[in-house]
């Protein structure tokens, strides 16, 4: 049960924040945001807070935040169509009714001869009921709401919508989500160093593991190491150097321990890693906790990962890696299942490692996802406009299906990898 609530605790974390980037900045944009989402499919939370629905949905893989004008507005009146109206105290349309006209017996009730939702902000029809046939034009508030079915959906006036926005407003509202993923990791690495400690090389030993070589030889934390086998320590390197180096043969330690002289024997245990036999005796190097050395930690962590990953993208780009070493939902629930029972800050670190892999992940210039989006705008800023929407749009819906069947392939490699 803890590995569930640690998946759901760091997968709903990584969404959140990632989403949360899109949502700020295309609310500072001005951009009507219709959904706030984490996961697809089908809603199992649903809250309307303002001009945002916030729903939770039941598949695992993403999130997404729905702004107006980035899909086809749903709702188009047409000449010829009867619909409802109310009006607020200024005398403009705040709503439209679509359907079940007669719970609203105070709405006029219109045929529409014309209606501008998006620009003008003006609908024009005939009256019902008036002796004189006339044509009347009403103006509509640019907060008005649709009700169809009792349901209320926002308009959309074209200032509200994604497409109305300068190339830049746009590009950071798409941008900031795989950089609020990048902030998140570096937040999460200061707070490892903030509460456990930043390592130090100083060579004294730090927290020993309850199982390990170092606790049955009779080690103790805090016990200075001058020398091995004769070899002089001046750093932590020298003694994970050493002790790599020599699995299941005995050492002599030389060590300080409150200002007195002894020599202990320790017999590193053998451990394989990558097909390599290395020396460990379960301790941990000194820890050292500093704000100001835990925000330089943060930054180092954060690039050195980032890095990592780009490193291991390119060697999949390059064949070095197949498609079978990609991970899905069910891979990273396993994974973090192992994580989970070293610690809690190892499941920490974890958290920050996969943020920076979704932020790269989702900078990457496929359709579809932010990067592919990204590239159409870096298109549209070098031809001075921007590409026909019904183009584009076509092809990051056939980038999102690839995408979903690439998910569906890593999920069931995932699988039987480690469940048949």
């Amino acid at each position: 049960m803890s590995t569930v609530i640690a998946f759901i605790v760091i997968f709903g974390a990584l969404v959140f924040f990632h989403e949360l980037g899109h949502f700020v900045f295309a609310k500072r944009a001005g951009i009507l945001c219709r959904e706030f989402a984490i996961g697809f499919g089908p809603k199992v939370f649903s809250h309307k807070k303002g001009e945002t629905v916030y729903t939770i949905r039941l598949l695992p893989i993403g999130g997404f935040v729905r702004m107006a004008g980035e899909d086809p507005e749903m709702i188009e009146i047409k000449p010829g169509f009867r619909v409802a109206l109310l009006f607020n105290d200024s005398d403009q349309v705040n709503k439209i009714i679509l359907n079940q006209k007669e719970k609203f017996p105070d709405a006029r009730v219109i045929e529409v001869e014309s209606a501008d939702i998006e620009h003008s902000l003006v609908i024009k029809g005939y009256v019902e009921g008036e002796e004189e046939e006339s044509l009347h034009t009403f103006s509509i508030s640019p907060s008005a709401v649709f009700v169809e079915d009792g349901i209320e959906t926002l308009i959309a006036p074209y200032d509200r919508q994604f497409a109305s926005k300068t190339l830049g407003q746009r590009t950071m509202a798409i941008f900031a989500g795989p950089m609020m993923n990048f902030i998140l990791a570096f937040v999460v690495f200061v707070l490892i160093g903030l509460l456990q400690g930043i390592p130090t090389n100083n060579p004294e030993l730090g927290k020993l593991t309850p199982d390990g070589a170092a606790i049955s030889a009779g080690l103790k934390e805090g016990d200075i190491i001058h020398s091995i086998n004769g070899a002089e320590i001046s750093s932590w390197s020298d003694v994970v150097e050493i002790i790599r180096k020599n699995p299941n043969k005995e050492l002599q330690f030389s060590l300080d321990r409150n200002g007195k002289e002894l020599n202990i024997p320790v017999t590193p245990k053998a451990q394989e890693v990558e097909g390599e036999k290395i020396g460990i005796i379960g301790v941990f190097s000194p820890m050292e906790k500093s704000p100001i050395k835990a925000i330089t930690n943060g930054a180092i962590e954060t690039y050195n990962w980032t890095k990592e990953i780009f490193v291991m993208l390119g060697k999949l780009v390059t064949g070095q890696f197949s498609i079978d070493a990609l991970s899905g939902p069910v891979g990273i629930y396993v994974s973090t299942d192992t994580v989970a029972k070293s610690g809690i800050y190892y499941l920490m670190k974890w958290a920050g490692i996969l943020s920076i892999n979704l932020g790269i992940m989702n900078l990457l210039p496929i359709p579809a996802l932010d990067g592919g989006r990204l590239m159409f705008f870096a298109v549209e800023a070098v031809r001075g406009k921007p590409i026909d929407r019904h183009k584009e749009g076509m092809v990051h819906f056939i980038g999102f299906a690839l995408l979903m069947l690439l998910m569906l392939v890593v999920t069931w490699n995932d699988i039987q990898r480690f469940f048949l």
